[in-house]
């Protein structure tokens, strides 16, 4: 397919991505077909109400999330035969349009490549945090399922998070902590998840409190006792947002215990 090409080196196996980016006047029909039907399908209503959850600034059309799901589902049927790298290049497009109902295809269709995900592909998907989200919704839907099914599959790449959660990016850091989220549901990387915490555990935003707050409560399930110790070490300088969220899922006794002051 004709377009403009660029590489980017990935230093870990020295691998090379060539991305497939698509001038303006050449757009992917894909991308021309998924954008004329969500145009067709906003709702200002639905647009508006949105808004409300954000305190930033956000770009979306008004669908409901169901209908951007099945408009994901309907054109992954038509590009899933192509090389990955395409497909990546089609996601960046995507993510390159600022809306976030174009984002949460985004979110649907990489997961669905994970069989075909490779080490160097963590590369990409920092690039597209790094660069692209700027908003919970998006940071949310696309760590915890791709960027958490990459570190199941290749769990020795763990610590690259450590490293986003030191990012000037705050939408790194809460990256770092929410793409541990569904693994730790299931009892996995439990001394990770104490040392992201501790790397953002006075962190100012109030979005990366949430973040790591909701990856304490998911590791509570399995781990409670260690949960709550490390609740009880830190709670004089832990935001009460995030103790609030690291408790949730506690028995009241400990939940008061945690929550009381001195």
């Amino acid at each position: 397919m004709p377009g403009q090409t660029y590489g980017m080196v990935l230093p870990r196996d020295s691998t090379v991505l060539i991305l497939v980016c698509h001038p303006a006047d050449r757009m992917d029909q894909v991308i021309a077909a998924i954008r004329m039907e969500l145009k067709e399908k906003a709702d200002p209503a639905i647009r508006e109400s949105s808004k409300r959850f954000f305190k930033e600034e956000i770009s979306c059309y008004g669908l409901k999330t169901a209908d951007v799901m099945a408009i994901a589902k309907r054109y992954w049927k038509e590009v899933r035969s192509r090389e990955k790298s395409d497909i990546f290049a089609l996601c960046e497009e995507l993510y390159g349009s600022g809306y976030l109902e174009e984002a949460f295809i985004v979110s649907n269709w990489v997961p669905l490549l994970s069989d075909r995900f490779e080490p160097g592909d963590l590369m990409v998907f920092e690039h597209w945090i790094d660069r692209w989200i700027s908003n919970w919704a998006a940071c949310d839907g696309f760590c915890n399922h791709t960027v958490g099914d990459f570190i199941t599959k290749y769990p020795d790449q763990v610590g690259v998070l450590k490293r986003w959660a030191v990012s000037p990016n705050r939408w790194m850091r809460r990256a770092a902590c929410v793409s541990l989220i569904i693994p730790v549901k299931h009892g996995e990387f439990l001394s990770e998840v104490l040392e992201l915490a501790d790397l953002v555990l006075t962190d100012p935003e109030d979005m990366v409190q949430k973040g790591y707050g909701w990856l304490l409560k998911e590791a509570s399930r399995k781990h409670t006792p260690e949960v709550f110790a490390y609740v009880m070490k830190n709670r004089a300088v832990m935001p009460r947002t995030a103790l609030r969220y690291a408790i949730e899922l506690m028995p009241k006794e400990l939940r008061s215990e945690a929550m009381k002051k001195g």
